[in-house]
Formats: C-alpha cells, structure tokens, sequence
C-alpha cells in the first residue's frame, strides 16, 4: 500500500477511535490487528506486515494508542481466518466486520488531477471529445463548470471528455473542475471559439511539406510535441488581405513555451515574424503582397530559459493557433468605462465591419469586467467597469498642456509618438494618501510604463517602474501640503506607437489589504481538522483586526471566526476547518473584513499553478465512504 494510503487509512481509524471512545460504557473488541466496535467496524485491516509497520509510525497510530490505554480490556477476542474476503462474527453487542485490504485502496484512492486538455478549446455550437492529461484512480469523476452555455461530460474511456457549447456562447475562457470522493482537480480553462477547429497533423516540420489548410478562417489546435519540433501550415491567400495569426498558449493556457510565429513565402523566406506580442504568445498581422500559397510556421522556447540551445517541446506544450482574414479585434477603447453609467466603446482591430465598430456596454453591470463581442467579428474583448468617473486623454497633453482631472479617475490613453509623456493636474489636500495604478503590459500592450509625480515647481516627489517583467507600475503618495500637483505617464524607453496604450487608475487610498491563499482545493477529513493558511497583505496603513469567515460551508463542515489581529507587513494567520463524517465536495469562498464593520470583505484569491489567473472559488471536499457515489454540488 503507498504511504499516502497508509496515511489516510490511520486518520479514518484515528476518527472512528474518538468515536468510540465517547461512547459510555463501551469495551473494545480485537481480532487479528483490528479493533471493532457496535454496529460495525472502526479500523480496517492492514494488509500486510510492511502496511502495519508503517501504520505504527504514524502520529495517528499513537493517538489510538493513547486512546486505548484509557479504555477496558476486551471481553472478547474472536479468532477470524479469511484475511481477504468479508467476515461476520456474532458475539453479545457487538457485529464485527473485516475489511479487505482492497477496500482500503479505494477509499484512499488519490483525486483527480488535469494538468492539461488536448484540443485546449470547442468552436461555439460544436461538440467535441477532448483527452485530459493528468491522473484518475476513478473513473468517471463529476464535473464543475461556471458557464451555463458549456456541458461538459465525462466519457466511457478514462481521461476523455465530451465538450458541448451553445452557439450563442460568448467566446472567450470557460473554467471547469473535474472532482470525486477524495477531492478535486485544479480549476483549467477551455477556450470557446467562433471559427471550425481543426487539429495539427505531423509530419509538418519542414515548410516545403506544410499541413494544407483549404483557406484562413480557422482554429488549429496543435502540440510541439518534442524538442526540435515545428509546426508549418500552408494558407492560400489573396493580394491585399490581411492575416491575423494569433497564437493562444501560454498566456491563457499556461502551457510551458515562448512561442515565435512566422510567415514564409511558398519558397521559404520569412516575411514576417513576431516572438511575445501578448506576454509569451506571438501574433503576427500579415498583409499579402501577392496572390499565392504562405507558410505560417510556429515553434518555441521554454518559457523558462534553460541551457538547452534548441526548441522546446513536450505534452504540456499545447497551443491554439487563429488563422483569419476576417474581423479580429485588438482591444476596445476606451479601456474602462464607468460602471454606473456605461457607455460606448470602439473595437479596435483588424477589418473591423462599420456595424461592429461601435458597442454599447450597459450601465449598472455587477462585474467589475464588460465582454465586448460582435458576432462578426472573430474574438471577443474586455473592458474594466469602474465604480467612479472613467476619462480619456486629451489631445494636446503633455507637460506644457497638461489634462486637469479630478480623483478618484481611471484614464484610457495612447503614447502615440516617441519620446511622449501626458500629464495629469490635480489638485492634493496636505494629509492626503493617493495611490495611482498604472496598466499596460498586463493587458496585453507592448507599453513599460513609468509614473512620476511632480509638484506645482516642477520638482519630482516620487517615481514608480514595474518591479518585474511583464509587471505594471503603482505609485503610493502622500500629499505633503495643500495645492497643485501632477503624475506623468511615459514609456520606460520613451518609445511610442499604435498599440502603446495604457489604464491609469488615480484613487484617493484607503487602507485596505488582500487575501491570497496557497491552492484552490482542500480535503479535510472527519475528526482532523483541517488548517488553512491565508497570507494577509495589508496596504496604505491598514491596521484593524480582520475577521475572517468561510462563506457557502456545507452541512457538517464548521469553521471558527479567526480574529487577525493588527500588524505593519504581510502576515499568514491559519482559519481551522472540522468536518462531521458526513460526505461534502462543493466550493466555498473565504472572506476576510474590518473586524466589527458591516460592509462587504474581500475574497481571499488563490492563484492557479501554471497560470496567470486567480480565483475566489475554493473547493472543499470531506471523503465519501468506500462504495458510495458523491452527490454533485449544490
């Protein structure tokens, strides 16, 4: 038996033994290593020596122990011979039962665990088959998914799964979660799409024997399935067209690659190249000089660097590549929009229709995230909902035409030129703590900005850059008196151009703090509670205790209110979860606020390995006996 089923065994035993020891008047019953009690067992039989040996180490082993010390000797020792199969014996009060060893394995049997899909999405109105990489000691699990417009479905054949999807679907990412009796898998993402799929067929390494595709318009979902591997595609196209090819890997599926893509002429020469247009994916947007026959052509880096000087390839290397002379959308602008007003927003892109152009975003949405999406138009976009005023920048701005703004304000803008940087006036009250949020790499945007905040004079107070690659800027202040100050936004290398765009956020700060945790899944077994670290970052001077609380519990799982008292930095407090022996698999979310206050918490997020995405929605599973079948969540 592996150690972890020998741990699971001795803390199901350890929970049965507290049992019964707060039973009045019980004595206890020992038949070849097994302890039974009324009604039934509460320790299973060990299968072999090295199993009993390894269960006498652990720590549950000698809590039992402690248990049984305090408690009377037998009266009774039956004698039971068939070790594999079940045995019944009838004595006074007592009907014991011996478990198989196979019954152990069950119920310890691992959970599920997905560590990719292949293919990595579904075209709208489409079914499809996908294989999940991972493990399953079960077959087939339950299935959890956000979306109402996505069915997904275990199959017959372990590691298969059907995909159905609306054909009104907004495209764009659906989460989804395979669980089971022991636990669950991590949230993974399937990607909706607008176009026919197709999948990547080797031999395609060399230009000159490319996979023929019948024209653009297509979703070509393929794998670098080794080192050294590339992929190359053959895409008849016209004079005057324009290709988007756009590769979805690493970014929003976490695989493990820094993909290139390039465009090759029928006789090899490289046209056009991109490597990193939207974090790790390349795009590249192509337009055709000639009729003819082009190669698209996709290999990559490990997305990390290591000695190896080749490409990189692997199971977990898996991609989604658009190929389209249709609409494809780049962004909409402005970036954000005030959430209780709404407002119009223009998708920006490639052959953008004139009906498409223009959308409304309605006013009074609860997410603080608007989908912007036309139905001819291949992809869809996002735009942030702000709970204050949302601007964009004037034209002139800059240090000797500066924007007047007051705060709180989020600002979309655009550094059109090199060497621009726009200006923001406004005006500080001496006391004030302001804090002014600066995105652009985050979204997708080739822009590295840097804050600078000036006063009246001209004098530089403070200056933000990002701490990390990939990362954005945030600049915290303090208004040393009352009167007129500025923040200028500019490029860390002063360049400029057609996608340098950029979200500012200038807020009036309040303290307030955050709430990570380390996974988004627990198991937490009857009779051992369960401790949660949750790591508390406070900001702008947030010094009251944090009550947290655990929203959404199930029957039969408690969990006290923790009182996080005051401190200056980051600290981790631990919220305690106990379960009854009562099955549960469902997802909770734990929130922490102002301790006394009635207004809304935060969620503690946690991050998904791999990816760049957080989630609130924490999975809780109490184990469910050998031989039952998990209820799905409510």
């Amino acid at each position: 038996m592996a150690t972890k089923n020998i741990t699971a065994c001795a803390q199901e035993l350890l929970t049965l033994a507290r049992t019964l020891s707060e039973t009045p008047g019980l004595t206890w019953v020992e038949a070849n290593n097994a302890i039974y009690g009324p009604g039934g067992p509460f320790s299973r039989m060990m299968a072999s020596s090295e199993d009993r040996t390894a269960f006498a180490k652990t720590e549950e082993s000698r809590q039992i122990d402690e248990l049984l010390d305090k408690m009377p000797e037998p009266a009774v020792r039956p004698q039971c011979h068939d070790f594999n199969s079940l045995n019944f014996i009838s004595i006074p009060q007592f009907a014991i039962v011996l478990v198989a060893s196979l019954a152990i394995s069950t119920a310890s049997a691992a959970p599920p665990t997905v560590t990719s899909l292949y293919p990595a999405g579904v075209q709208r109105g489409q079914t499809v088959e996908v294989t999940a990489a991972g493990t399953f000691d079960s077959w087939p699990p339950q299935v959890w998914c956000e979306r109402k417009d996505v069915e997904i479905k275990p199959g017959k054949e372990k590691g298969k799964l059907s995909i159905t999807v609306a054909a009104d679907a907004v495209p764009g990412t659906c989460w989804f979660r395979l669980y089971d009796d022991q636990g669950a898998a991590m949230l993974r993402p399937v990607l909706i799409g607008t176009l026919p799929e197709l999948l990547e067929q080797e031999p395609n390494d060399d230009y000159k024997k490319p996979q023929a595709l019948q024209a653009a318009g297509v979703t070509v979902n393929g794998r670098l399935e080794k080192a050294g591997d590339v992929d190359c595609f053959a895409v008849p196209l016209r004079k005057g067209q324009t290709l988007v090819a756009s590769l979805e890997a690493n970014r929003t599926l976490g695989s493990p690659l820094d993909g290139v893509l390039q465009v090759l002429s029928a006789d090899g020469f490289v046209l056009q190249e991109n490597n990193d247009y939207l974090g790790l994916d390349p795009q590249v947007v192509f337009t055709v000089p000639k009729d003819g026959t082009y190669v698209v052509r996709t290999f990559a880096f490990p997305a990390v660097p290591d000695s190896s000087v080749r490409f990189a390839g692997g199971e977990l290397f898996i991609y989604r590549l658009t190929l389209t002379t249709g609409a494809f959308a780049d962004r909409a602008f402005p970036l954000a929009v005030a959430q209780a007003e709404g407002g119009k927003v223009e998708l920006i892109g490639w052959s953008i229709p004139d009906a498409a152009k223009t959308r409304t975003i309605e006013r009074g949405q609860p997410e603080d995230q608007a989908t912007v999406f036309h139905p001819e138009v291949v992809n869809a976009v996002a735009v942030r909902l702000e709970p204050h005023p949302a601007i964009v920048q004037a034209k002139p701005n800059d240090r000797e035409h500066p924007q007047t703004i007051a705060l709180p304000v989020t600002i979309s803008g655009q550094l059109e030129r090199k060497d621009a940087v726009h200006v923001y006036q406004f005006e500080g009250k001496k006391g004030q703590r302001l804090l002014f949020q600066a995105e652009a790499r985050t979204l997708g945007f080739p822009l590295d900005p840097v804050l600078r905040l000036l006063d009246a004079s001209d004098k530089m107070l403070a200056q933000a850059e990002s701490g990390r690659q990939g990362g954005d800027p945030e600049l915290a202040f303090t208004v040393p008196q009352d009167g007129a100050y500025r923040v200028e936004v500019r490029d860390l290398h002063f360049n400029g151009g057609e996608r340098y765009f950029y979200r500012v956020r200038a807020l009036l700060a309040k303290p307030d703090f955050e709430l990570t945790l380390a996974t988004d899944r627990f198991v937490v077994r009857p009779g051992k509670p369960l401790d949660i670290p949750i790591t508390i970052q406070r900001r702008q001077g947030f010094a009251q205790e944090i009550e947290l609380t655990v929203e959404g519990l199930p029957l039969g799982i408690t969990a006290a209110t923790v009182q996080a008292g005051p401190a200056a930095s980051a600290k981790t407090v631990t919220l305690r979860l106990t379960a009854e022996a009562m099955p549960a698999s469902t997802a909770v979310r734990i929130s922490g606020k102002a301790a006394g206050k009635s207004a809304a918490g935060q969620l503690a997020r946690a991050t998904l390995t791999g990816l760049t995405a957080t989630t609130p929605s924490i999975w809780l599973t109490v184990p469910q006996p050998a031989g039952t079948t998990p209820k799905p969540p409510s």
